[in-house]
């Protein structure tokens, strides 16, 4: 399930195109995968977006359904300055796929700083050097973003004109 985030608490985006648009590019994303889902639950929600009420939220709405919060390492090194990451810990397993640029050291480190850390999942996918401020900065200069996300991402980015510029798709 992808859920976008009405206002990302920690990392403001440069030429953020706001929720509605994020929104559709998820739905564009896997429209043609039923193995996924998008939800609006954070865009529907006032405030910033603090991954604990969603989880509360859904845990709330399935309560025998195990949870999984997928994120890179690069994350999960800042899960100790999370809203209640705790809590996080106690609704859902994290899933962590490391990521150039952050080493498994600083991870455990910071989990070891969270009660519940040791209910962390570490797992294994290919080393792919592409991050969503690269995209962003290639398709705001014009770059193609083609082979970097899916092709109807990429026509959406360019039909939109999204993140400052016009890709070469």
């Amino acid at each position: 399930m992808l859920i976008p985030a009405r206002i990302p608490p920690h990392k403001p985006v440069e030429d953020d195109p706001g929720p509605e648009q994020r929104l559709a590019l998820c739905q564009v994303a896997v429209q043609s995968d039923e193995r996924f889902e998008v939800s609006d639950l954070e865009i529907r929600r006032d405030g910033p977006s603090y991954t604990v009420d969603t989880l509360e939220e859904l845990n709330s709405r399935a309560p025998d359904t195990e949870l999984f919060l997928i994120v890179g390492g690069d994350i999960a090194a800042g899960l100790p300055e999370w809203r209640e990451p705790e809590r996080v810990l106690s609704l859902a397993t994290l899933a962590v796929a490391q990521r150039e640029g952050t080493d498994r050291a600083s991870i455990d480190e910071a989990l070891a700083q969270v009660d519940g850390g040791g209910r962390v999942r570490f797992f294994q996918m290919p080393m792919i050097s592409i991050s969503s401020s690269a995209i962003r900065e290639r398709a705001r200069t014009g770059e193609s973003i083609r082979y970097l996300v899916p092709d109807a991402v990429a026509a959406y980015v360019d039909e939109h004109g999204l993140y400052g510029g016009t890709s070469t798709q």
